[in-house]
């Protein structure tokens, strides 16, 4: 919605650093309810783990011929979670998007903390974990070389350098602010904050280097949405499985990666700025924006689908529409139905203004969102695998209790990472807010209306 904002209404550079500094204040005793309760829930997933390493993957319910299944499902669904942050951080930096000032911290955040959870699961899924290393190109005296022909090595590749471009991306855009958060701060803390600001002095020099190699890193990080998640969709399409075996995954999965990335900033941040009480610093205006995003991304995932299901028809392949019809209409075709809910329906009421800044709705909408994504990615990988070429091995997944704990786990694994570093570090970016204040003004000078 636009509304004239009157030039004493915009906040000030001090009504930003007191707003993200108090959420960084010393937390309550409900925070660490919430850390405990994450991390204990994480605590019964490594258990069951160990109980896997030591009794064999028959604890969970992989077998022929379905042994891909919700292990691998999570793998996709984090990766792609984690493609929001650089598409918000990077990509809208490099246009000078200016409502992503107050969301992209959050973003990278999630970013970071999703590659690390995507990284887990293929070593969970592994039955001999502790040859996880085979994986990586190391010199060795046994001439262990990996099989650079396998998706599953450039998945390794992929990841290693996703994470390491978005650690640096969001750790080198927080060293102004870090330096700000030491300024205030007294005892371990100035001593905590000293180390992310590296010295940083706020000097014309280093405002000048910071802003080059941030421009650079941008630029390097841009590609790597396109690259990494086009990977990770050809450990699929490099398959001859039906199913599987197609030219639209790379586009079809980035763009189905965007569109859960975007959806779980949301559902994060809405009920973030209600309980850190930063209204002011993430507005409906930023949210209406990332509401858009939804559903525009929303859109070319049902033109996917259209493209894919048309493909397979035009095809005349026998026994491609004989896994399509079984992913329709087969004994789980039930999930097939719930994904188009999800992700092709349900998004369609952000069209409507009102809908994208009502946080109630759009918070509810973004649930359904990721429920549909991770549906997606589940009806891909086991869905296809159930009714291979030969059906006399047909056989339907059901996940066991070792693989539903393990992935509500990895789900309080994030969540608790997430509320340490909202509640320890910059969760906003200051230097950023800063500067939209002051184009803030100048369109308020200019008598102009703001979306806000």
């Amino acid at each position: 919605m636009a509304a004239a904002v009157p030039e004493n209404l915009a906040p000030t550079y001090a009504d930003v650093d007191r707003g993200v500094l108090g959420i960084m204040s010393t937390p309550g005793a409900i925070f660490w309810i919430w850390v405990a309760f994450c991390f204990s829930l994480v605590g019964i997933a490594v258990l069951l783990w160990a109980r896997q390493i030591y009794e064999g993957l028959g604890v969970t319910g992989l077998k022929q011929p379905t042994m891909w299944a919700v292990y691998i499902t999570n793998f996709v669904f984090w990766v792609g979670i984690a493609h929001s942050g650089t598409l918000i951080s990077a990509i809208l930096y490099l246009f000078r998007s200016r409502w992503r000032t107050g969301v992209y911290r959050a973003a990278e955040t999630m970013t970071l903390f999703a590659v690390m959870t995507a990284g887990l699961f293929p070593m969970i899924h592994l039955g001999r974990v502790w040859f996880l290393y085979w994986l990586l190109p190391y010199p060795n005296e046994r001439y262990l070389q990996p099989d650079f022909r396998s998706p599953l090595v450039w998945d390794a590749f992929a990841v290693s350098t996703y994470l390491t471009i978005s650690a640096l991306f969001l750790f080198m855009g927080m060293i102004p602010d870090a330096a700000t958060a030491r300024e205030n701060a007294v005892g371990w803390r100035k001593k905590f904050y000293g180390l992310f600001a590296m010295g940083w002095q706020g000097t014309q020099r280093q405002w000048h280097h910071f802003s080059m190699a941030y421009l650079l890193l941008a630029g390097l990080a841009t590609p790597l949405v396109i690259s990494v998640h086009s990977v990770v969709s050809w450990d699929f399409a490099m398959a001859q499985l039906p199913g599987w075996h197609s030219t639209i995954f790379a586009p079809y999965f980035v763009a189905g990666a965007i569109f859960s990335g975007v959806a779980l900033v949301i559902t994060l941040l809405i009920p973030m700025r209600k309980w850190l009480h930063i209204e002011d610093l993430i507005t409906l205006w930023h949210m209406d924006n990332l509401a858009k995003i939804v559903l525009l991304m929303s859109l070319v995932v049902s033109y996917s689908y259209l493209c894919e299901s048309f493909m397979t028809w035009y095809s005349g392949d026998k026994i491609e529409q004989m896994t399509f019809h079984m992913r329709y209409f087969g004994p789980q075709g039930y999930l097939f139905w719930i994904m188009v809910a999800c992700n092709c329906v349900i998004p369609l009421f952000l069209f409507s203004p009102r809908i994208r800044v009502n946080m109630k709705a759009l918070w509810i909408i973004s649930i359904f969102v990721n429920i549909g994504m991770w549906l997606e990615r589940f009806v891909i990988i086991a869905g296809s695998l159930a009714v291979n070429f030969n059906p006399a091995q047909w056989g339907y997944f059901k996940p066991s209790i070792t693989e539903i704990m393990i992935t509500v786990g990895s789900f309080a694994w994030f969540l608790g990472l997430f509320s340490l570093f909202a509640k320890f570090l910059p969760i906003v970016s200051m230097t950023e807010l800063k500067e939209g204040i002051v184009w803030l003004r100048q369109a308020i000078q200019k008598g102009n209306t703001v979306d806000y």
